[in-house]
């Protein structure tokens, strides 16, 4: 008798069971000519029903090994419900001369997930907005295949 098939499978549940998935929402803009333009402005929207959590906010970029700087500037504007919109510029670093990429590779592709909120923060009820802008000097930006954002509840 094969006992691989049953291994499998319960590998598979006991995957499953481990991963207590937090995430509300994550979406990516993709560049097709593996180019962000600074015209291009990605916006995400998402819904947020539970106040009593508190949520990291994430930008996330994926770009090719082949991306020229260590560092992103972005300007990141937030609409939160019943709020005017609020604009911030950051500069995210994506490598370090000692240990090369920060993100996760695979191939010549990395993925940075990189917090943008210092500390877990309350959501108000309602709709949200989160728009993206690249404000690098190089305009188009070579290299960068996707940029999105990724909301997650913290773990009580």
């Amino acid at each position: 008798m094969n006992k691989l098939p049953i291994l499998l499978v319960a590998l598979g549940l006991l995957l499953l069971q481990a991963c207590d998935t937090l995430d509300v929402y994550e979406k990516m803009a993709f560049f097709p000519q593996h180019e962000w333009k600074s015209s291009q402005k990605p916006n995400f929207r998402f819904q947020i029903e539970d106040t009593v959590s508190t949520y990291n906010i994430y930008v996330v970029i994926r770009h090719e090994d082949a991306y020229r700087y260590n560092n992103i500037w972005l300007n990141v504007t937030t609409q939160a419900p019943f709020d005017t919109a609020r604009k911030q510029m950051l500069n995210l670093i994506l490598a370090n001369n000692a240990k090369g990429w920060l993100g996760v590779g695979m191939g010549d592709v990395f993925d940075h997930r990189i917090l943008i909120t210092r500390h877990p923060v309350k959501l108000k009820k309602g709709n949200y907005v989160f728009t993206l802008q690249q404000a690098m000097r190089e305009d188009p930006l070579p290299y960068v295949l996707n940029a999105g954002i990724r909301v997650e509840k913290t773990k009580p």
